[in-house]
């Protein structure tokens, strides 16, 4: 990536990035960082991107999602995040209670989410990670869910999509690599 006033660059094995009208960005979560990198440098050199670099962070950072959704008005577990973990009893006390899901910032696809089924469980699971200086959210746990979640596809402020993903026999967390399920729904 060659940064330079009013004439952008880009080169890949040697050879200069030009001539392109559009790019669909695919940014595997590890990459994160260099790949939005890449593809804000696109932008600057006015190539169009499917999905801009400002959004692609925004959703790979779930206490940021977590704050635009409820600024929006969205309906969201009762979430907690907390620059120290010394006080882990006070964030499940503000949940209302074990049990808790305790959540990654960094993490995707189920990796890095558990289940602080009682108050003791959940407090040293909160300690745990605060002492590996990891960034974490607690929530609320929803029983009623019975292990299923809604995500919808929202193109300006309409729901053009929506799917519903079940979570295998017994687990928590719905992610389809871990066993869950996405059957279809009819309107």
């Amino acid at each position: 990536i060659h940064i330079a006033s009013h004439r952008p660059e880009m080169y890949y094995r040697g050879e200069k990035v030009e001539g392109y009208d559009a790019v669909i960005p695919r940014i595997g979560a590890s990459v994160t960082f260099f790949g939005t990198a890449v593809l804000r440098q696109f932008e600057m050199m006015g190539v169009y991107p499917l999905n801009e670099s400002v959004a692609i962070s925004r959703s790979r950072d779930k206490l940021r999602s977590h704050q635009l959704l409820a600024r929006k008005g969205i309906g969201l577990p009762v979430t907690v995040f907390a620059h120290s973990t010394s006080r882990a009893d006070d964030i499940i006390q503000m949940l209302g209670g074990a049990p808790v899901v305790i959540k990654l910032l960094e993490g995707t696809q189920g990796i890095g989410v558990v289940l602080g089924e009682t108050p003791g469980a959940a407090k040293s699971m909160i300690q745990a990670f605060g002492g590996l200086k990891a960034h974490i959210l607690v929530q609320e746990f929803i029983k009623e869910s019975g292990g299923s979640d809604i995500r919808c596809l929202v193109v300006g402020d309409k729901v053009v999509a929506a799917m519903i993903r079940k979570g295998a026999e017994g687990e928590f967390r719905s992610n389809l690599h871990r066993g869950g399920a996405a059957p279809a729904v009819e309107k």
